[in-house]
């Protein structure tokens, strides 16, 4: 299959580099009107820089606190117990220091080793699940340590609770389009999703073309970060400037991978961001990756085409861009 990455959207001089702020109180608990502003703003961001953090979200500050913990618990493992869940074909497992290296992205050649370690965790599938034992690519069961007792509770709690608010949010991504706020329904009955435990350590020198983690556009239909105290992130706007995410307390920032611009044509933006620890700080952070269903096909929408405008991608699924993405960059060459 030829490389399924979209290129990157042109620059924009008269952008305004701004992430927007969306409150999803008045939409959550049912205001009258609610739901379609929150999708106007929802549209606004995608069209003109693909990132927004959302308010009043409704997840517990509690439960997001407790899941930076079980990170940092995770990562302070001797290096030889987080070895042995070392990361499988899915991208399940562990990700060691400079493990992965960003091939994936047009916007940064020659990168070096990612400057990070990392933890991946999907749904909590069984081994006597039908999909795993039928060997279905993206579906095997989690790996988990055996000395960290309520990590894994702690886990499930807070992807339940992101999955939860992520699935709340489709029907906003509809109406954004034009479509009947049902029109995802199918494509996210059982959604795929990961959770990233990421550890960055201070980077006290920074070399040329190294980062913590590369410039890159993410894979997903939707990426939740759970807010971060400890600053690193940062975005490229629609001007091609490099913006330091602001710390937003309690806001969850959102953005949409490259899934979701080829899903949409390239209306919906998958704004490029990078990762460099220069706080003195360790720093964890909590993508969370939210997905259709593996075998869903993403053909491009039908409010998202003209006669003058037709698709620019073949259809694909989550499987067939996964598999790309890992062999990418995390695949037997990865480091050479």
């Amino acid at each position: 299959m030829a490389s399924p990455a979209p290129s990157l959207a042109p620059l924009r001089k008269d952008a305004v580099d701004e992430i927007p702020i969306i409150d999803l109180g008045p939409y959550l608990t049912g205001e009258p009107g609610a739901k379609e502003q929150a999708a106007v703003e929802l549209r606004h961001a995608f069209e003109n820089i693909g990132f927004y953090f959302i308010t009043n979200h409704g997840v517990p500050q509690e439960l997001i606190d407790e899941a930076f913990a079980a990170a940092a618990r995770f990562h302070a493992q001797p290096l030889e117990d987080k070895l042995k869940l070392k990361l499988n074909e899915y991208n399940i497992g562990y990700l060691p220091m400079r493990g992965g290296t960003t091939r994936h992205s047009q916007l940064n050649q020659n990168n070096k080793p990612n400057v990070n370690e990392a933890f991946f965790i999907a749904r909590d599938l069984t081994p006597d699940d039908p999909d795993v034992l039928a060997g279905k690519a993206f579906r095997t069961p989690n790996k988990w340590p055996s000395d960290l007792p309520g990590f894994r509770e702690t886990c499930l709690n807070y992807m339940n609770a992101l999955e939860a608010l992520a699935l709340k949010l489709v029907p906003l991504y509809a109406l954004a389009l034009d479509l009947p706020e049902s029109y995802f329904d199918e494509a996210f009955a059982k959604p795929m999703y990961k959770l990233r435990m990421s550890h960055y350590p201070p980077q006290e020198v920074v070399e040329d073309n190294e980062f913590g983690l590369a410039p890159h556009t993410d894979t997903s239909f939707m990426t939740l970060l759970a807010p971060n105290k400890v600053p690193g992130l940062s975005v490229r706007g629609p001007s091609g400037k490099w913006i330091d995410a602001p710390v937003n307390d309690g806001a969850f920032l959102v953005n949409g991978g490259d899934m979701l611009r080829r899903w949409t044509n390239d209306r919906f933006l998958a704004t490029p961001h990078r990762v460099v620890n220069r706080t003195g700080e360790e720093r964890f952070a909590l993508p969370f990756f939210f997905d259709c269903w593996a075998e869903h096909q993403m053909s491009c929408l039908p409010t998202c085409t003209t006669p003058d405008n037709p698709p620019k991608y073949d259809p694909i699924t989550y499987v067939e861009y996964m598999t790309w993405f890992r062999k990418m960059n995390y695949g037997p060459e990865r480091n050479k």
